[in-house]
């Protein structure tokens, strides 16, 4: 009996030592991750693959915890930025700038990383952009003053037709009236009216193109917002739906049936993030971290989309395309 009950005790406690072993093994560093966005899988992979190239792989060495606004419900952010302080994870990626506002109103100590579309320094959201400030720091690219770039590029495929164009813009989004006051600027050296259309949910696309063809706008730019982002193929069908030429910030847009986009490359940005945040882990301070301002920029055109509208798309702007989608 003596003998059974050792062994069951021997077998019981070699049961445990796994268990054990792992209590015993070091927490992984937990990174926080808050977006404007509805969940996005490319920028998602864009910054794990910045992160291992500081040699941090996620589910290996180190957890991501993610939160979105989901449909452009910006007010939300703030909870969710709460969340995660209290959770005390290691760092916090928090893009475009709603989500960064959020995460610096949430915290002071927690290290933040951002990537937003506008002046990091006018937005408020550091002092300086080669030495910030307190726990914050990040990468900056240009969504606002491209409205020339994107008038030129839509005149050069619709150069006839084009005497009024729209400009769709997100009133909630803080980036809304410079871009307004950018290519407002554009249109009046261009000579062309400049329509202003406004939308902040799903209802609001189908007004908007309702009033667009109302107004007689023969071409429409969408600004920069992650709810048009969001919203993308709701909005490629609606110009599509409408006949509407027009231009988008960036790829993903071009890449779900969009006639064209040019802008900064979210993607890159969200990858020089996750270089950051795997550098604030290994121990570096976020004032030690200069902003990077991103210049990488593309202009993809989509030519079977162009076809379906009965436009032809001159050799030279296929040339400047850094990127035809068929």
């Amino acid at each position: 009996m003596r003998r059974r009950n050792f062994f069951g005790l021997a077998a019981g406690l070699a049961s445990s030592w796994p268990l054990v072993a792992r209590a015993q093994q070091p927490m992984l560093p937990v990174i926080g991750f808050l977006s404007s966005f509805t969940d996005n899988p490319d920028f998602v992979a864009a910054f794990q693959r910045g992160l291992s190239e500081v040699g941090y792989i996620a589910g290996r060495n180190v957890v991501i915890e993610y939160r979105w606004a989901a449909d452009g419900q910006y007010d939300r952010l703030p909870a969710a930025a709460a969340d995660l302080v209290d959770r005390r994870v290691a760092v916090i990626f928090a893009g475009p700038i709603p989500a960064a506002l959020a995460a610096k109103a949430a915290t002071a100590t927690i290290p933040i990383v951002f990537a937003i579309g506008s002046d990091p320094v006018e937005s408020g959201v550091v002092t300086s952009l080669n030495r910030p400030e307190g726990n914050i720091t990040g990468v900056g690219f240009v969504t606002v003053a491209l409205g020339a770039k994107r008038l030129e590029l839509l005149r050069e495929l619709v150069p006839t037709k084009m005497t009024a164009i729209a400009l769709l813009v997100n009133p909630n989004n803080p980036n809304a009236e410079p871009q307004i006051k950018d290519t407002q600027a554009a249109a009046a050296v261009l000579g062309l009216q400049l329509n202003l259309l406004t939308a902040s949910s799903e209802n609001d696309l189908d007004v908007a193109f309702s009033t667009l063809i109302r107004q007689r706008s023969n071409a429409l730019v969408v600004s920069a917002d992650p709810f048009f982002l969001n919203q993308r193929d709701r909005l490629v069908g609606l110009a599509a739906h409408h006949a509407v030429p027009a231009i988008y910030i960036v790829r993903e847009f071009a890449a779900a049936g969009g006639l064209m986009s040019y802008g900064s490359n979210f993607a890159d940005a969200h990858r020089q993030a996750g270089v950051y945040a795997g550098r604030i882990l290994k121990g570096e301070q976020p004032r030690d971290l200069p902003v990077i301002q991103s210049a990488k920029f593309e202009f993809v055109i989509n030519p079977k989309t162009a076809k379906a509208l009965s436009l032809e798309v001159p050799a030279k702007l296929l040339a400047l395309a850094d990127e035809a989608i068929e």
